[in-house]
């Protein structure tokens, strides 16, 4: 299958970041050429007046909790777990998990995102792999790790040996599925639910079997003084000490920082994803992303999960991670360039796939959105830059078309592999079985 977009304007992110008026061509799963392309194609898309930009990425989703949107507001980090989350989570059955993850799934498309890391809940995690097999986005995904904690629920907490045993089981039926699309991570949820022997296990196999780490670390004062409770010294420290840290470490939040804990980021080579709206939602506090930047660490953007945010739209965290360091820092930090780098090529090193996406390069897989400038809100767009525009002024409603491997999800609001009229009305009564079964109908 080919595909021939015309006359759209690029946002490359190649290494010149050129931004120019042009075609692109498309074969099968990559992107065959781009400027001076073939005239013909299987199929032609006119793009005059639209942005054509590489897929966004989200290295940190939640999709087993998109069915609770709207359920944990206003509370911090630990009571909405404790509260909320992990009884919602528990009482999951592999229907509403399924239903849970192409809800998500959905609405990712919708808003231009091609690719995520997922971290599922601790059981029917075949389900949601299942979702996101049949809808097309690419993910590296696995199942949560709770072997401990007094707060854990019995419907979660596992033992060591088990969750481990799962967690090899499912890497080895989906890591590498549809030509590498799929990937498998160890994901232990973060230190205060886990024990050291799951954390070193982890360590091992995910060196053994050549995938990354994804965790939570140092959200939320509370938790980072339940750490040093247990442990004797600050989250990042912990990790570092345990070997945990690294290039195949995606460490999520990472908010309350000691310099020293900085330095072991940037030194190691750990990657770190930064989601606002989520941490200003539960009052957890501000990553310091130009400190860690300025060190070299790889820092990128993501939606976390729909019940800390309420949405899954990466253009509302590029706009807020811009603004929230401005009156920190002053009004030059975070230009706009720079964020959507994070949310493009940020999110692409994170994954270690920055070969493969991330930017509109011959070669490159074929993820892609276009972005509309029709909108009032984006009005006038002569002349303004368009990374201006991507940041501060587009939604994820002005994109018109999403596009993984070659294969178009979404085009004008409707989603090509995920039936929105049955998600809905699955993920409806879903949730109302799930809250009956937690106790919280």
């Amino acid at each position: 299958m080919s595909i021939l977009i015309k006359n759209g304007i690029l946002v490359t992110m190649n290494p010149r970041r050129e931004v120019f008026q042009g075609n692109i061509y498309i074969e099968d799963d990559r992107i065959a050429a781009i400027g001076r392309t073939p005239a013909t194609a299987d199929r032609i898309i006119e793009a005059t007046g639209q942005l054509v930009i590489p897929g966004l990425i989200q290295p940190h989703i939640h999709l087993c909790q998109a069915l609770f949107r709207g359920r944990a507001d206003d509370l911090e980090l630990l009571d909405w777990l404790r509260l909320r989350i992990w009884p919602l989570e528990g009482a999951h059955d592999p229907e509403s998990l399924y239903y849970s993850a192409l809800l998500g799934i959905g609405e990712l498309f919708l808003s231009g995102t091609t690719t995520i890391v997922d971290m599922e809940t601790v059981h029917h995690t075949d389900a949601a792999m299942e979702a996101i097999s049949q809808s097309g986005i690419r993910a590296i995904t696995g199942k949560v790790m709770m072997d401990f904690g007094e707060d854990v629920p019995a419907s979660l907490k596992e033992i060591t040996a088990a969750s481990l045993k799962e967690s090899v089981d499912l890497l080895e039926k989906w890591h590498g599925y549809d030509n590498g699309r799929i990937q498998y991570a160890f994901e232990p949820r973060f230190v205060v639910s886990c024990t050291e022997e799951l954390l070193l296990e982890v360590r091992d196999l995910a060196r053994h079997y050549g995938v990354k780490i994804h965790t939570h670390a140092s959200e939320n004062r509370g938790e980072c003084a339940l750490v040093e409770k247990l442990h004797g010294r600050r989250n990042v420290l912990y990790l570092d000490d345990i070997g945990l840290t690294g290039p195949d470490l995606i460490l999520v939040h990472c908010i309350w920082l000691s310099e020293e804990e900085k330095d072991i980021l940037a030194r190691t080579g750990t990657k770190v994803v930064h989601c606002p709206s989520s941490n200003l939602k539960m009052a957890s506090g501000i990553c310091p992303v130009p400190d860690l930047l300025n060190r070299g660490t790889v820092v990128s953007l993501a939606a976390d999960g729909a019940p800390c945010n309420n949405n899954l739209d990466a253009f509302m965290e590029m706009r807020l991670a811009a603004l929230i360091q401005k009156p920190l820092h002053g009004p030059t930090t975070m230009p706009a360039p720079l964020v959507f780098e994070m949310a493009t090529l940020g999110g692409a090193r994170a994954m270690g796939m920055e070969k493969d996406i991330g930017s509109l390069e011959v070669g490159k897989k074929a993820d892609l959105a276009l972005v509309s400038l029709e909108g009032l809100h984006t009005q006038p767009a002569d002349g303004v830059d368009v990374y201006t525009q991507l940041v501060y002024q587009a939604r994820g409603s002005d994109v018109t078309l999403t596009m993984v491997d070659g294969k178009i999800v979404m085009e004008k609001g409707e989603l090509k592999t995920i039936d929105a009229g049955e998600v809905r009305e699955k993920a409806n009564k879903a949730v109302l079985r799930v809250l009956r079964r937690a106790g919280l109908a």
